[in-house]
């Protein structure tokens, strides 16, 4: 369903979406996080491979179980910088225990002396998504726009981490709309290529 006017039907999408991550009891997103790290890495581990992760603000699945275990396989890890409005994310060079500094809206995010990466895989935070590979983000496009620069730079696997919960059957797309490569829930991986 590609069209122009897909903001508005986003915005819906995006209300209820959260509402229904949000009903989720605690223990439960504790467990699907580990459930998708417990499970083999969805791609194969090469040498130097940077992976990005993020850091996961209120209700997100959160990313940390299966970054380490990249991280113990070998993968280098990269956590998102806001650079303002309209930008790609800068993506800086991390590891578990290294410091992290508070960005925008409080994220945790390397400070800026962390150096610049250009990752092989993105692990990407989401609202809602369907088996095509399309999401929905918070809308300000940040990870569409990291995922189509960092395309264009070199071959890329965008990697959604969500809920079961957070499937819906179809997302409205424009063509400004990056599309995920798979999406991980505690129930399965979904390959979308």
């Amino acid at each position: 369903m590609q069209t122009a006017s897909a903001e508005p039907v986003k915005e819906e999408l995006r209300r209820e979406a959260l509402a229904r991550r949000d009903r989720l009891p605690a223990h439960e997103r504790a467990a699907a996080a580990q459930a998708i790290a417990d499970r083999a890495l969805p791609v194969a581990i090469k040498p130097h491979m940077i992976v990005s992760g993020f850091s996961p603000l209120k209700t997100e699945i959160n990313p940390v179980p299966l970054m380490r275990r990249f991280a113990e396989a070998g993968a280098r890890l990269a956590l998102p910088v806001v650079v303002g409005r309209g930008e790609p994310l800068l993506l800086r060079a991390w590891s578990f225990g290294d410091p992290l500094v508070a960005g925008v809206w409080g994220i945790r995010e390397p400070p800026a002396d962390a150096p610049e990466v250009f990752p092989d895989v993105l692990i990407v935070p989401l609202l809602a998504f369907d088996r095509t590979g399309h999401r929905i983000g918070y809308g300000a496009g940040y990870y569409d726009m990291t995922i189509m620069r960092l395309r264009a730079l070199k071959p890329v696997t965008a990697i959604g981490i969500a809920f079961a919960a957070q499937e819906i059957d179809k997302v409205p797309f424009t063509p400004r709309d990056a599309r995920l490569d798979l999406v991980l829930t505690e129930r399965e991986e979904i390959d979308c290529r």
